[in-house]
């Protein structure tokens, strides 16, 4: 018989200390996480982007994933409310010192907007996560060219009745960018040389209360935004050149400067309701107000073939606000059915935008509007959904599926005034635009082998027109230069079916295939002979088949992150006269991380990715693309502070070259920015770090207003 004596001792404080890898691989979606990295450090989000696995940014900031464009940014679970260089310059503003991780989503469910035909990036900021009053303060400096500097501020109190939370940052600095665009055209030959300079300014800001009623019922409100006012000037010269005799006929000189507003504020209310056992709900209503504004000035000087005298010259003045107002209110629920999970819900948002374009000829110095070249043009939206999507686990096996279904009702009215009897007489163009779609999507796991699981994934997804792209109007940007909307402009729909599979946790192969039908394509086009424009079209199709493999490995203090992404696609339109595009392109891009801790404080990282040449827009040919980044990170303070530097594109090699050959028009193009950067950041917590998880919250703003 044995008789044990019970024992009993005070055991010592315990820490458990733990890190996130650099790539998540989940079921339906891939997480980067950003915090702690330190090559991260001094970038702005849209760098963070340009050096996530499989998303290509191309020389005029446009997002692709895997080879399809039509990528939803969503900011905090909220659609971005930008597009095109509207976003881009937001994504600028906002420092990675803000940002928590980005989430990719290749394939989303019916609960999801149905826009996005490449899938949808969410770039989740930091929230804090403990009891208590804590936060955390951080400062960084840049220096490539020219000086950057960045702080920013995170404060955080939360007890088991309200959590009151709120972060600022700032930016500033001012960066180089070289643009050369050679192109060709009828018997002249214009080789554009520019320098861009931009200084920007921006306050990033976020601020909210959570109050927890009991144990089920929460409700809260969020107020976030930014406010930047970037000013770009461009400083070009184009000899023009006559092919036949290949001699330079004259210059043309013009030194643009543009003052610009772009400002942003978001109000969120929200309630949710979780009875612990299964049901929820989530109701967010939201209002978004945008307002935007560009100031132009555009002297064009023409010289002789010696750049001495001056033959002509012609002067705009070019004034564009814009307001954009969204409104939305969404709700979903969540409860067990027949041995799964069923959620179902919906939502209704409402859009104005109102754009007055005022262009002006600066005689003298007088301003004098030019009627035939200004115009108003507003756009109205009302999108509303319905969604029900069902998932239960079998042995081995589980099922999802869902059903979105939205209509889209659209009004654009665009008004200004043209030449008619005894003057100007004014005009108007309008369209309206009503239609519904279903959005089926649906995924099967079979995981009877943890170790060895394969998902097999299906949707279908649409891509509205962003605001400004339906109209009609004309926005020269030079002389020989200008853009157009078009106000036919058709939404692209996407289907696509995936295959992945998960190899012992880590090994991670996707195999994806989609087809889009009128494919949205910035085309290069001709105009009165020698000049160009930019606009949009739909192309008939793209057909796109893509290979995603993704390795993690980590050995003691050594860890490494491999993601290798290859497509093939093939482009189809006839737009008539000569103007039929037959392109087949393959890309690959891969990303690695190195990371190796030492000396118990000190953590060095190494990261670079390749991009290989590919097609862009079904019309530019891009050759390839690649850079190294190298950082140091040292803990101090008894870990409460972190000093880490870094060095971004090492060997300077982060250069776009791409051909566009379109309509009887060649254009050579080579950007290059202000790429390689020595980076210094800073960063101290303060605090309880008693940790409690966060309320999670996806706001209910929609995918239109990314188009804005």
């Amino acid at each position: 018989e044995l008789k044990l004596s019970k024992s009993s001792g005070n055991l010592k404080e315990v820490v458990v200390v733990a890190q996130k890898p650099l790539v998540e691989i989940k079921a339906d979606k891939m997480v980067v996480n950003v915090e702690g990295t330190i090559n991260a450090v001094g970038s702005d989000a849209l760098e963070l982007l340009r050096k996530s696995p499989g998303v290509l940014v191309d020389k005029d900031d446009n997002l692709s994933l895997s080879g399809k464009n039509g990528v939803q940014v969503y900011i905090d679970g909220k659609p971005s409310p930008l597009s095109g260089q509207d976003l881009a310059a937001y994504l600028r503003s906002l420092n990675s010192s803000q940002v928590e991780a980005i989430e990719i989503i290749a394939n989303p469910s019916a609960k999801y907007e149905a826009a996005g035909n490449a899938g949808i990036i969410n770039i989740r900021l930091k929230k804090n996560k403990s009891f208590g009053t804590n936060g955390s303060v951080n400062a960084g400096w840049n220096i490539g060219e020219y000086a950057k500097y960045n702080a920013g501020v995170n404060l955080n109190y939360r007890n088991k009745k309200i959590n009151l939370f709120g972060t600022y940052g700032f930016n500033k600095g001012r960066m180089e960018n070289n643009l050369n665009i050679s192109r060709s055209v009828a018997d002249s030959l214009f080789n554009q040389e520019a320098i861009v300079h931009v200084d920007n300014r921006s306050h990033n800001f976020k601020a909210g209360l959570d109050y927890f009623m009991d144990q089920k019922n929460t409700i809260g409100v969020l107020v976030n935004g930014s406010l930047s006012d970037p000013a770009i000037k461009n400083k070009s010269v184009t000899p023009i050149t006559y092919i036949p005799t290949n001699t330079v006929d004259r210059l043309l000189v013009a030194d643009n400067s543009s003052v610009m507003k772009r400002n942003n504020v978001n109000v969120n209310l929200n309630y949710s309701y979780n009875n612990g056992k299964g049901k929820s709900l989530v109701v967010n209503a939201d209002h978004g107000s945008f307002d935007i504004n560009t100031n132009q000035f555009q002297p064009n000087y023409y010289y002789d073939a010696t750049g001495k005298t001056i033959l002509s010259s012609v002067v705009y003045r070019m004034i564009a606000p814009t307001d954009i107002s969204i409104n939305s209110l969404k709700a979903d629920w969540e409860q067990p059915f027949k041995k799964g999970t069923l959620g179902f819900g919906g939502k209704t948002a409402f859009v104005k935008t109102d754009n007055d374009f005022q262009r002006y000829d600066v005689i003298a110095g007088n301003d004098r509007l030019d009627k035939d070249r200004s115009n108003r043009f507003e756009y109205k939206e009302n999108i509303s959904a319905l969604y029900v999507n069902y998932n239960r686990a079998f042995k081995g096996i589980t099922l999802q599926a869902g059903l979105r279904m939205e209509h889209t009702g659209s009004e654009g009215l665009s008004n200004g005034q043209k030449p008619g009897a005894g003057g100007y007489v004014a005009y108007s163009e309008t369209f309206k635009r009503s239609y519904t779609d279903l959005f089926p999507s649906a995924s099967i796991t079979f995981n009877k082998k943890p170790t060895n699981q394969f998902s097999l994934t299906y949707s279908r997804r649409i891509d509205r027109p962003g605001y400004q792209d339906l109209n009609p109007f004309e926005f020269k940007l030079d002389e020989y230069t200008f853009q157009k909307g078009n106000i036919n402009l058709r939404p692209q729909y996407t289907n696509s079916i995936g295959l992945t599979n998960t190899y012992k946790y880590k090994l991670t192969t996707t195999l994806n295939y989609s087809h889009v039908k009128d494919l949205f394509t910035q085309v290069f086009d001709t105009a009165e002979g020698s000049k160009a424009f930019i606009s949009k079209r739909n192309l008939a199709t793209q057909d796109i088949v893509s290979l995603n493999i993704s390795y993690p490995f980590r050995y003691k203090a050594y860890s490494l992150f491999a993601n290798v992404n290859s497509f093939y696609t093939s482009y189809h339109a006839d737009f008539g006269a000569g103007r039929q595009i037959n392109v087949k392109a393959t890309g690959l891009s891969m990303y690695v991380q190195n990371s190796i801790k030492f000396a118990k404080t000190f953590t060095a990282e190494l990261t670079g990715f390749y991009n290989a040449p590919t097609v862009y827009q079904g019309t530019v040919k891009a050759r390839s693309l690649w850079s190294v980044d190298a950082g140091l990170q040292k803990q101090v303070l008894k870990g409460k502070g972190t000093f880490k530097a870094s060095v971004s594109d090492i060997f300077q090699t982060l250069k776009f070259r791409g051909v566009s050959d379109f309509a009887g028009q060649r254009s050579d193009i080579r950007a290059r920015w202000e790429s390689r950067q020595f980076k210094l950041n800073f960063v101290y917590r303060f605090g309880s770090s008693q940790v409690k998880a966060a309320r999670q919250r996806t706001t209910g703003a929609d995918d239109e207003s990314k188009r804005a």
